[in-house]
């Protein structure tokens, strides 16, 4: 009788519609390995009022006389059945156009008539008959036109299953969808099981079945290992992941949910002319990681070029990849906003050709705070000509207006001092090149025959004099000598660049002295040419040292500014895009083919895979595509991306792009036991690295902490048969061009695991929010760091430098970008340094205690996210501590890129989970 005791205290309900038959009412309710079934010689005595009572259940005799034997025999178990409820959590699309309004009217409609959303449960278990996973009945989502116009953000809705004692526990949930429109299903919750509340975090769209005929599955939260998987999910688990791998043909419709590879072949469009012609990025010619495929058909001008999707039309990513709908408003915002800002520098700039290039300061200034006061004397001009513009209501003026970047808050003259200009090699945009000086003068790795002599310029006497008494020789070896050194990566292209109209580089390399405060100071800047330059020309090498009047000073700050220049170039092109965005991508479309959502590893990656498909996208639409945003607005032009290319062929490793290597290896930092994170900094206040590695040290601690917890040792890791091949394709066919190389780290233990994952999500959070979230915080006023220069340093004897001489002001301006490209680039950089509404930072996650099965995982993830709360509270302490004079001072900016959290908008700090923007 205790098994009737259980039955009652669970929330199972006794379908009454299936009235007990004569044979079944000579058997006894009992549970017999968690199912509930029948058992002979026992009945039930049928109580009163239709309740089970226990105290009244009396021992029958057997009607016939027969042997216990036969009884046991003849006797036909029937499972009980019963209904469990499921809570079905629905995100609804807040803003719908007419045609998504309509068929949302017609889907309410017809869901009452039959075409429904219909759900099945499985079970874990196979049933011994069909040799099948044990099934529910099908069930139909109730209430949906009686919710259609329920306002909310996430409607709930229910669903009740039929299901037999001897089902066993839900594992996956069926789902076909018999409405014309898509809807995003958010979660499932399923009540009325002895186990207890069994949770599906779907966080997916579910497809019309016009345009997908099979359910789609959905698998509960409970992770599983391949060989762990239960017995009916394993059919399930394997059909799921072959359908995300497609099968490698056709063009994708936007759809589907298919994940694949493809070669950079899209960037440019020959259709449209010679000038739009760009290599093929990946393969044997030029190496490159592979991005998504989309399957669109070649150009009609060369058939390895894929063809076009320009922008606005949306370009295929796997369905559940794409923004969702606060990311997407944020988007549209700043477009209309980038409308607005460009608009009258557009209209001046065709009205009056001479107002191309900024006059003075003061124009620039004016950007951030006069609205359509970009040009004082051509404004009545232009609202003369332009009524509409006149027009516009003091109250939307204000649109117009540009933040002012946080580089201008607390000093608006910082920007031209020296010791800012070392600050911001340590705690601004890129803080990723600077590395400590090992040999001088430096020395290029460039082929000689083709560049000249490798080494540099720089001469002992030009430094000399700077090095607080010592010789060169000793700051070395006492790593008081620093160095930006951008000469390989740009001097093979300089060539080209300096042929294109409006364009000029130079191949630099900065020397810096480690002053006794902790503060780096530059002490000398080579600009160099291609090794055929005529000597005493502008194309000759040469090196500036401090200047000492007032010619000096000014040509100190132009060649100041073609460092900026190569610095915004490799930071855009090789550290942000390649570094964070292009060589990620491949482990995300690995992860997708290769692991099931039910491996713990997934759950692991899953929240630092959100978006990058999606931005990634974009960015080969308006970004890195040939006369996109990139090549208009950078230094190198229709080179950008060759430079890209270079650093990923010659330069780029998997294994030195966690932080202590990469520290490391550009002699930044030593290993050492003794310190708190197992290194010794070359530079103490380094706020990149100061912060990062208190970031990377939680990040290593947890995901270690979850990896011990599924594979406790070597031979789990190798024998795990979906985890190895994430990481062969990922290598192997992300990462063709590479795939051979013997520095990626092996996969045979769980050691060597916890690396290759704290370095990939190390890559798409810290490290990206360090080199995107300050962009337009110190990059927004264009003078501290031009992205793209048109004049080079003029030489003594030249024409140029006469003019420079008469007027250095004003051709320091004109070296800069022009006002159009000026507003232009900050409209962009306006948008990749914002925070969306519903970005998810480090230490959070969607579904938080659900998110996984495991509660041991989510405690222990709770201790992460507290960690990362503690490291906020540090940062903000260093920041306010007056002894570290890079982050702390009169005019110095905070440094936040690695502060973890932050609201929406333009913050200059936060972490978020993944390359999300």
């Amino acid at each position: 009788m205790a098994a009737t005791k259980e039955l009652l205290s669970s929330s199972f309900l006794v379908q009454r519609s299936s009235p007990i038959s004569s044979t079944s009412s000579l058997l006894l309710l009992h549970r017999d390995h968690n199912k509930l079934c029948f058992s002979p010689t026992f009945a039930p005595l049928r109580p009163k009022n239709n309740n089970l009572n226990v105290k009244r259940a009396v021992r029958r005799p057997v009607a016939a006389v027969v042997s216990e034997k036969m009884v046991m025999s003849t006797a036909v178990e029937r499972p009980v059945k019963f209904k469990v409820r499921a809570s079905v959590t629905v995100k609804r699309k807040m803003k719908k156009d007419l045609k998504e309004s309509f068929f949302d009217q017609l889907d309410a409609f017809t869901d009452k008539i039959g075409r429904n959303i219909v759900l099945e449960l499985v079970s874990t278990d196979i049933d011994p008959r069909t040799k099948k996973p044990k099934l529910s009945n099908k069930a139909v989502l109730k209430d949906w036109s009686e919710k259609k116009n329920v306002k909310a953000e996430r409607v709930v809705y229910t669903v009740e299953f039929i299901v037999d004692s001897g089902f066993g526990t839900p594992g996956a949930v069926l789902i076909a969808n018999k409405h014309q429109m898509e809807f995003y299903l958010d979660s499932i919750v399923i009540e009325g099981f002895a186990c207890g509340p069994v949770h599906f975090p779907c966080n997916s769209w579910v497809q019309s079945t016009k345009d997908h005929p099979n359910m789609r599955v959905f698998f509960t939260n409970k992770p599983y290992l391949p060989f762990e998987t239960p017995p009916g999910l394993k059919a399930l688990r394997d059909m799921e992941l072959r359908e995300l791998r497609g099968d490698g043909t056709g063009e994708r419709k936007l759809a589907d949910r298919v994940y694949d590879y493809a070669t950079y072949n899209d960037l440019g469009n020959p259709d449209k002319g010679v000038d739009y012609v760009r290599p093929i990025l990946g393969g044997e010619a030029m190496p490159y990681p592979r991005r998504c495929r989309t399957g669109r058909p070649p150009s009609d001008s060369d058939m390895t070029a894929e063809r076009r999707v320009e922008d606005p039309m949306p370009i295929y990513v796997p369905r559940d990849e794409a923004f969702e709908e606060e990311k997407q408003e944020m988007l549209s915002s700043g477009a209309v906003k980038a409308l607005l800002h460009n608009i009258v520098p557009s209209l001046v700039a065709s009205f009056s050709p001479e107002s191309h290039d900024f006059k003075g300061f003061h124009d620039i200034d004016n950007l951030f705070k006069d609205s359509l006061r970009l040009q004082q004397g051509l404004q009545d001009h232009l609202l003369k000509k332009l009524p509409l513009v006149g027009q516009i209501p003091q109250s939307s003026q204000a649109l117009l207006l540009y933040d002012t970047p946080d580089i201008l808050s607390k000093d608006k003259y910082a920007w031209l001092r020296d010791d800012e200009f070392g600050r911001q090699a340590l705690a601004g945009i890129n803080p990723v090149n600077i590395e400590c000086l090992r040999v001088f003068p430096p020395v290029s790795k460039l082929d000689p025959a083709i560049y000249g002599p490798p080494e540099s310029s720089i001469k002992e006497e030009h430094i000399i004099g700077h090095l607080n008494g010592m010789s060169v020789q000793e700051a070395i070896e006492e790593k008081k000598l620093f160095m930006l050194d951008f000469h390989d990566t740009y001097l093979p292209f300089v060539d080209r660049i300096n042929t294109q109209d409006g364009r000029k580089a130079y191949a630099t390399r900065t020397i810096f002295f480690l002053t006794p405060l902790g503060t780096l100071k530059p002490i000398a800047i080579e600009l160099s040419l291609p090794a055929a330059a005529p000597k005493n020309s502008t194309r000759a090498k040469r090196v500036f040292t401090p200047p000492t009047d007032a010619t000096t000073t000014w040509l100190w700050q132009l060649a100041k500014a073609h460092v900026c220049s190569n610095d915004a170039g490799v930071h855009q092109l090789v550290n942000h895009w390649l570094r964070t965005h292009a060589c990620i991508e491949p482990f995300i479309l690995g992860a997708h083919r290769q692991l099931s959502v039910l491996h713990p590893i997934f759950k692991l990656l899953k929240p630092h895979m959100r978006y990058t498909l999606e931005i990634n996208a974009l960015a080969r639409q308006i970004l890195i595509n040939a006369g996109g945003v990139i090549e208009s607005g950078f230094t190198p032009g229709p080179s950008c991306m060759e430079i890209s290319a270079a650093y990923y062929r010659d330069h780029w490793r998997f294994d030195q792009e966690g932080l202590p290597a990469d520290l490391i290896r550009r002699g930044m930092a030593v290993e050492d036991p003794t310190q708190p994170h197992g290194l010794k900094l070359s530079i103490e206040d380094y706020p990149y690295a100061n912060d990062g590695l208190l970031l990377w040290t939680s990040m290593q601690k947890w995901v270690q902490s979850y990896v011990d917890r599924y594979y406790p040792n070597p031979a789990t890791v190798q024998t795990d048969t979906e985890l190895q091949s994430w990481y062969a394709e990922s290598v192997h066919v992300g990462h063709a061009d590479k795939r051979h190389e013997s520095w990626w780290p092996k996969l045979t233990s769980p050691t060597e695991l916890g690396s290759v994952l704290t370095t990939l999500i190390w890559l798409a959070s810290a490290q990206h929010a360090a080199l995107n979230f300050g962009q337009y915080p110190l990059g927004g006023y264009v003078p501290n760091r031009p992205p793209l220069m048109r004049r080079l340093v003029p030489v003594e004897g030249d024409p140029e430098f006469d003019h420079f001489r008469s007027d250095p002001h004003r051709f320091f301006l004109s070296a800069m970008p022009s006002l159009l490209q000026t507003t232009q680039f900050m409209t962009v950089i306006d948008t990749l340094s914002t925070h969306s509404k519903d970005e998810e930072y480090i230490g959070e996650r969607r579904q938080t205690y659900t998110w996984t099965g495991d509660e041991e995982i989510v405690e222990r993830f709770h201790e992460f996210a507290a960690e990362i709360k503690r490291i906020e509270g540090e940062i903000e302490r260093r920041n306010t501590d007056p002894t570290l004079r890079n982050r702390c001072g009169a005019g110095v900016l905070p440094y936040e890129l690695m502060a973890p959290s932050s609201g929406p908008g333009i913050t200059c700090r936060g972490v978020p989970n993944s390359v999300s923007i």
